[in-house]
């Protein structure tokens, strides 16, 4: 590490309180209660070994360090004499010839604290706090040494500056201008003086730490050098600091008066976990666990760890899966295809919508959870602020900007006002946030999954009305989820017998019930989803005729049916986002026709939730005799003539007919198998064709 720092490869250098607490325990009792003391003297020191690692000269050099070369070079010819003892750097501030960093890391047991609990106590001592960043402002350069030089001697003064604000000195102070009585005046050199990385960054508390009845509180965070860019809006992380009171000057120290505000100076930036007390989730999947991802039946594993406490939801939760996963974003030509995907939850009260939300929301690694009746338009997409520092008109992002590249969960989607709603737009299908307030015009990624949350509009579905009249949201905004799930809560013997005992056996045991297998944790599935997120698979070539065919049959059955699902061409990008999604799932880098065949289903299940039918009642009793049904209906009257026999059926066509209904190929598989040996049809050698017996 010295050697890096002497070579200037690093800048940084970190002190570990664990390594000081095993060779002085009362050393880092110290450096905790007073950080900043303790952060000259490491520095002195670091600065007085340096020379003894370097074993090469430094390749690059910027300006400064033309500058003090030329500025040693000077101070060698004022002192001829090599008997004569001179040290020049007590000419120059240590800041200015310092090219390196000193931090401290507090130790692995440290109590992380709530921002409410940083009281005057803390002040000045070594501090850990966890929050969320609401904002964080450009890097901007900070002078850190001003230089000063004297129009009437020349002589150069230097000015160490520790305040966010400071006088410029106007007198020279030099002997010759005092003895001479001249009176020069210091103009400020911008080449010679030092400037370092600044960035401002606000963190509020989690909303788990809030007391009741109370808001959440901020922190105003500085970070400098090596710790600027560390976060961003959004994310949760873990600060390492020292806590001081902010020194104002000037007039504003009068306006001030007796309250002084407070900020931390950091010296550890690390972006955190959400739930657990520990780092961000970036380290690989053991074998263990990739044994585990590699089993037969993951993806219905993966599904099922999805609040194992909520009772039923196969498919949703398999649907909500592949949301935390995402598809493929497409960039060509400035053509913009977006890869999330987006699920409206609509069902009747109590049937978990809002548990699954708040699950989804726990386990995506960045996220935000907002309401329909607390969010307005101004809260969800981005505000005008003042900044503090500059005092320039700045955007400080909302709810969807600050969950950029993770999910967005809104509960009580129907109860949002029009106008509000109407902002969520642009963000579901073209990814980005146009603004155009108070002089700043600009566009705001906004690249997140929607999941949204409503109730019908009646408060319970009603199966005597159209969908139009039970949903009551513009079809434009309908039409941007790529899929759409009624959960009916009907009367079910033997569905609430079990709903029963599983909703007791959580409330007794304030766990899930035995499962016939152990569900992965939340750790792990962040660290396999993050994996699947690095898999871009495309789609073939040899499956665009069935891709084709597939859409072109579900928008026939869309012209069939009495209540309009809303199919059009963002249902097929809908099917491409699912498939893709399944295929990252797996780790494919192609997608094939099976997952193709699962969006299908997926997209079939969901829309068979908005058509209440006997159709759907007869088809959860028995699948098989619903497909026997499907393909005696492909047959038609022209080509049976009176009887069916010897009329034969492309197995192709049974497929993507059967795909289009919402059933998988196994149940297809075992249909024909079932009514094969009922000796009513048979199928060729080769598989292609059905023929009636």
């Amino acid at each position: 590490m010295m050697k890096n720092l002497a070579h200037r490869d690093e800048v940084g250098i970190y002190v570990d309180l664990d390594d000081v607490a095993e060779y002085d325990s009362e050393l880092s009792d110290l450096i905790k209660e007073n950080a900043l003391r303790y952060q000259k003297l490491f520095a002195e020191t670091v600065e007085q070994l340096l020379p003894e690692y370097k074993e090469r000269e430094v390749s690059f050099q910027d300006l400064l360090d033309v500058y003090i070369e030329h500025r040693i070079t000077m101070e060698r010819r004022n002192h001829p004499n090599p008997d004569e003892e001179w040290d020049w750097r007590s000419r120059y501030p240590a800041d200015l010839m310092r090219r390196f960093e000193v931090y401290f890391k507090t130790n692995s047991d440290a109590k992380t604290l709530p921002i409410r609990e940083v009281k005057a106590a803390h002040i000045g001592k070594l501090t850990n706090v966890r929050g969320i960043v609401i904002r964080a402002t450009e890097v901007k350069p900070m002078m850190s040494v001003a230089t000063y030089t004297c129009d009437k001697c020349g002589v150069e003064t230097y000015q160490p500056i520790t305040s966010p604000s400071f006088n410029p000195l106007t007198m020279c102070s030099s002997d010759e201008c005092k003895t001479n009585k001249s009176g020069g005046r210091l103009f400020l050199q911008n080449r010679g003086s030092k400037f370092t990385k600044f960035q401002e960054i606000k963190i509020q508390e989690h909303s788990d730490m809030v007391p009741i009845g109370n808001i959440p509180r901020s922190l105003t965070v500085y970070c400098r050098g090596e710790t600027t860019r560390a976060a961003t809006p959004g994310d949760h992380v873990s600060v390492t600091g020292v806590f001081l009171p902010m020194l104002k000057s000037g007039f504003r120290q009068l306006q001030q008066g007796l309250i002084t505000d407070s900020y931390m100076e950091a010296h550890r930036v690390v972006k955190m976990n959400k739930t657990q007390e520990h780092e961000k989730d970036l380290g690989e999947l053991t074998e263990e666990e990739m044994a585990m991802f590699a089993q037969k039946d993951f993806y219905d594993q993966l599904a099922n760890s999805i609040a194992p406490e909520i009772y039923g939801h196969e498919d949703i939760k398999k649907a909500l899966l592949l949301l935390l996963v995402g598809g493929v974003n497409r960039n060509a030509n400035g053509l913009k295809i977006r890869g999330n995907i987006n699920i409206c939850l609509m069902g009747d009260p109590g049937v978990a919508k809002s548990q699954l939300l708040s699950y989804i929301d726990r386990l995506a690694p960045r996220s935000q959870y907002t309401t329909g009746r607390g969010s307005s338009g101004v809260g969800l997409t981005a505000a005008v602020m003042k900044d503090s520092v500059t005092g320039e008109m700045i955007l400080e992002g909302g709810a969807l900007v600050l969950a950029d590249q993770g999910v967005c969960c809104i509960d009580e989607f129907d109860k949002m006002m029009d106008g509000d709603r109407t902002a969520i737009h642009e963000v579901m299908e073209q990814q980005t946030i146009s603004i155009a307030k108070a002089g700043i015009m600009t566009s705001l990624n906004a690249r997140v999954s929607i999941l949204a949350a409503a109730n019908p509009a009646y408060g319970r579905y009603n199966p005597k009305k159209s969908i139009e009249h039970n949903i009551q949201l513009p079809a434009a905004l309908l039409s941007r989820f790529d899929l759409l799930w009624l959960i009916q809560d009907k009367p079910n013997h033997d569905n609430d017998r079990k709903l029963a005992e599983h909703i007791t056996y959580v409330h007794m045991h304030s766990e899930h019930p035995p499962l016939k297998f152990t569900p992965i944790d939340m750790a792990a599935m962040r660290k396999y989803i993050a994996l699947c997120q690095q898999r871009t698979p495309v789609v073939p070539t040899t499956l665009t005729d069935y891709i084709t065919a597939a859409y072109v049959e579900l928008r026939k059955e869309s012209r069939r049916s009495s209540d309009t699902t809303f199919t059009s061409a963002r249902t097929l990008l809908s099917i491409m986002r699912l498939a893709t999604a399944l295929a990252r799932l797996r780790l494919g880098d192609i997608v094939e026709s099976d997952d193709i065949n699962e969006a299908m289903r997926l997209m079939e299940m969901s829309k068979d939730t908005l058509n209440a039918s006997s159709e759907t009642t007869f088809r959860k009793s028995k699948p098989s005799d619903a497909i026997y049904g499907i393909i005696v209906a492909m047959v038609s009257k022209k080509a049976r003539g009176d009887s069916y026999s010897g009329v034969s059926v492309k197995m192709s066509e049974v497929q993507q007919r059967c795909v289009a209904k919402g059933y998988t190929p196994d149940q297809l598989k075992t249909a024909i198998g079932d009514y094969e040996k009922l000796n009513l049809w048979y199928t060729n050698a080769s598989q292609t064709t059905l023929t009636f017996v």
